[in-house]
This record gives C-alpha cells, sequence and structure tokens, in this order.
C-alpha cells in the first residue's frame, strides 16, 4: 500500500490534528485524515471534541489569559507534539 492510500492510525490523526484545523495538511494527507475521521466513532467524537473545545476557547478575550501563559501553553504543545 503506497503512503497516499494508506489509512491513518488513531495516534496519526491526534498528532496531525492541530495541522488539520489549521489547513496544513497536504490534500492526500487531508483526505486520509477525514476518511479515518469518519469511518472510527473514537476519533469521529475526539475531532468534534477538538472542533467545541476550539470554538469555546475562540471566544475568550485576550485578557482571560494570565500574563505569560499563551507562551507557556505554545510551547508545551510543541513539547507535546514532538513526544
Amino acid at each position: 500500500m503506497s503512503q497516499d492510500t494508506a489509512q491513518l492510525s488513531c495516534q496519526e490523526l491526534v498528532e496531525l490534528v492541530t495541522d488539520y484545523f489549521e489547513g496544513a495538511l497536504a490534500p492526500d494527507e487531508h483526505a486520509r485524515f477525514e476518511a479515518h475521521a469518519e469511518r472510527c466513532q473514537g476519533c469521529g467524537v475526539y475531532l468534534e471534541q477538538m472542533r467545541v473545545t476550539i470554538d469555546l476557547l475562540g471566544q475568550l478575550p485576550t485578557a482571560a489569559l494570565p500574563y505569560g501563559a499563551e507562551r507557556e501553553l505554545l510551547e508545551a504543545f510543541r513539547g507535546w507534539r514532538s513526544i
């Protein structure tokens, strides 16, 4: 099976979710991502939870974050992805 047609694993979907929401996936990878989310109930639920979280957090005013929190969160997410 070629890389273009290989199915994503659940772990790969989790690792790619940020790129998916940012529109940074290549078209073939985007299609593989969506195909997995459609056929895997657990990943479909995870994706919906992430959508809701992003929608809710996108409504928070910047002032609601303590000083330095944004920087700390970005560093944590960058480190988490490299694990």
